[in-house]
Parts: structure tokens; sequence; C-alpha cells
């Protein structure tokens, strides 16, 4: 088991390499993304010029995360409008890359709503692109202002939750800057108790079967500098059983209507072992990831990802076998279950952060409260 302790100096950011950006070389504008699933070994960056290789990117976990999954969706419209290429054709495929997060296609539908909206008014399709392009800047820099906003209620919110400091949180999957136009959701919530002294420890769940906690929350806590340690999802249990855990902050790539959280698989089993042990587990996202248009839990639907990543371990820079093209941990030809997503009940939710503050008891009514006079998103999700 690692075991990392926090180290003093000046707090760095988790990569010197922006998650993604847009650039506009003379053969034309691409969409840069640093590729995820090379990390930690290396940092490597995959170029896009179409929105057909983003969508790959989106489908392969290079750029995953909800909240920059909506920016990268947006900036995909943008990419194909500015390339000339068909924007309808383009929205609809980046919107089918990855079904469960809602953000992706509120980030699409915003910059396609800005796109045909120019080129209704002016005809120009160069214009329109334009549109679309600074649709998706807003998008991004919005999601940074609100990724410091969740930062600061969700730290206020656990300072309320347990009072005196030495807070020891326990996280699941990665939701750093990694995932945001910002320093993240839940992690971003870690991250400032650690700049105010007040957090003992970060539990890292592993994250199987692609071990995003193991791979992402930890590069971004060890750049950070702070105290974490990391464990395989299967000994949280026991730490819960030991009271070694404070609370649980985790993110969410869709909440319906109810309170219902969808999020990376094995947070529900956390929020059971939450309820059992007396531990608050909170939800921090922002407003883009609740989904009027999904009643509940039932109603949403979860990704199922390939068997292989199950049977086979996805390891870079070394030599694999695998028809997956990882090294087999399993017998050839073996079957697996491999959902994306688990859904957590809103009764086992004990709050949910947003950039507009936190809903704590977690219920249909609040929710629509706080996202009454959300307007721009609610257009954007039609």
């Amino acid at each position: 088991m690692a075991d990392q302790y926090a180290q003093s100096g000046e707090d760095k950011r988790p990569t010197e390499i922006p998650v993604l950006r847009w650039e506009e070389p003379p053969e034309g504008p691409v969409l840069v993304l640093l590729d995820q699933t090379r990390l930690p070994a290396e940092e490597v960056e995959l170029v896009c010029t179409d929105a057909s290789a983003l969508v790959e990117a989106i489908r392969s976990l290079a750029v995953r995360g909800a909240p920059v999954l909506g920016i990268a969706g947006a900036y995909g419209v943008a990419l194909a409008a500015a390339r000339g290429f068909d924007v309808e054709e383009a929205a609809r495929a980046l919107e089918g890359a990855r079904p469960t997060a809602v953000n992706l296609s509120v980030g699409v539908r915003r910059a396609e709503s800005a796109y045909r909206a120019a080129l209704a008014d002016t005809g120009d399709p160069t214009a329109a692109a334009s549109a679309a392009l600074a649709a998706a800047r807003t998008l991004h820099r919005e999601d940074a202002e609100a990724s410091a906003r969740m930062a600061a209620h969700g730290l206020a919110l656990l300072d309320e939750l347990l009072p005196g400091g030495g807070h020891r949180v326990l996280t699941h999957c990665n939701t750093g800057s990694l995932v945001s136009g910002g320093e993240g959701t839940a992690f971003a919530v870690a991250l400032a108790a650690h700049r105010e002294g007040r957090l003992r420890r970060l539990w890292v769940d592993e994250t199987r079967p692609l071990l995003q906690g193991s791979r992402l929350t930890a590069y971004e806590a060890a750049r950070h500098g702070m105290a974490y340690t990391l464990l395989t999802d299967n000994a949280a249990g026991s730490l819960f059983a030991a009271g070694e855990v404070d609370a649980v902050l985790v993110g969410a790539d869709r909440i319906a209507a109810d309170g219902s959280v969808a999020n990376k698989v094995g947070s529900y089993p956390l929020a059971v072992l939450a309820r059992y042990h007396h531990v608050p587990f909170i939800v921090v996202a922002p407003l883009t990831t609740v989904d009027p248009g999904t009643p509940d839990g039932a109603s949403i639907e979860v990704e199922q990802r390939p068997g292989f990543e199950v049977t086979e371990l996805m390891a870079p820079q070394v030599p694999v076998t695998g028809a997956g093209g990882g090294i087999p941990v399993a017998p050839l030809g073996t079957q697996a279950h491999n959902p994306a997503f688990d859904v957590t009940p809103p009764e086992l939710v004990t709050a949910i952060v947003t950039e507009r503050g936190a809903v704590s008891p977690v219920t249909a009514e609040a929710l629509a409260e706080l996202c009454d006079g959300d307007g721009l998103r609610r257009a954007a999700t039609g």
C-alpha cells in the first residue's frame, strides 16, 4: 500500500500540460488533449483534427470526467464547424460517445445552439463557427469558476459536519483538474482542506478496473504534496470499521431529478458503508450534471464497457498479449460484467454540493429549487 505524507512548499498544479486546449496552427484548428490513459507513466498529448478523433478519445478515456467531457464536446462542435464538417452529424456522434455523463450532451448542445443561432442570423458559416468556439470557451471558463465555488462550499460543509479539522476523507475515481476546467469537483474540496491545513489524510480508492484512483488521483495528490494513502477498493470496508474515515467525497456523471447519483462504479457500495458507519457521503458536481429530464435512478442509462477492461490489465509501456491490448489476468474467453457506473439513491447521499451551494437532505424539491433560474443549462438540455 502506497502511503504519501504531506509535503511542505508551494502547491503545484497537478500537471503542467493543460487537460485540453484549442490551437490554431497554419494547417487548421485542432483540439489538443492530455492522454489520460498514459498517466502516470508519461504525459503525452493527442491532437484531434476532427470530431471523429475526439469521439475515439472520449470512448478510450483519453479524456474523461463529467465536467471536462462537456467542455470537450463543445470544442468538438466548434472544431467540426471550423473545419467545414457536418456540424449536426458531429454533434450526434459526440453526444453518443458516452451515454451516462450528461455534461457531454450539455456541452455539445450549447455549442451547437450557438452555431445554429449565428448561422440563422448571419448566414455566414465562418461567423457561426466563431460563435460555437466562443460558446466552448465560455463553458470552459464557467466550469473553472464553478470548480472554485464548489471547493469553497464543500469545505464549509466539511467544517460544519466535522468541526475541528483534521479531516480524513475517502474518495473514489478521479475528480481533480484532469476532469475540469478548474481544479475539479470532489478533489477540489479535499485540496481546499489541504491548503487550509485541515486535511489529515486523503484515502484514495484504486478504482478498478481502470485504476483512475491509483493512476490519476494519486498523481494529482502527489503533485500537490497532499497526505494521501492508496487502497484497493475492497479494503474500504475495513477502513470504515476501524474508524479511519470521516467523510466520503465523490463526483457525479449524472444526477437525476430525484437526487439519484450515477458515478463511477464502486460509489454505491461506499454509500452503503458510509450509512452503516454513520459517515457523511457527499457528492460534489456542477449544476450541469443535474438532469431534470431524468426522473430517477432507474431511468439513468448506465454505460457498459468492454469486458477486456476486466479480463486484462491495461498498463502503459508494458508488453501486451491480450486481445484488448493488455496483460491477461483471466482465462481466455472469460465473460466479464463491466458497468462503468452505478447509481446511489438519494437517501444514501448526505449532501450534494454545487457551485450554488449544498442540498441536504437530498430531495427532488430541493434540487429543483437549486436549479431554478438556471435557464442556460435547461435550454442547452432541450
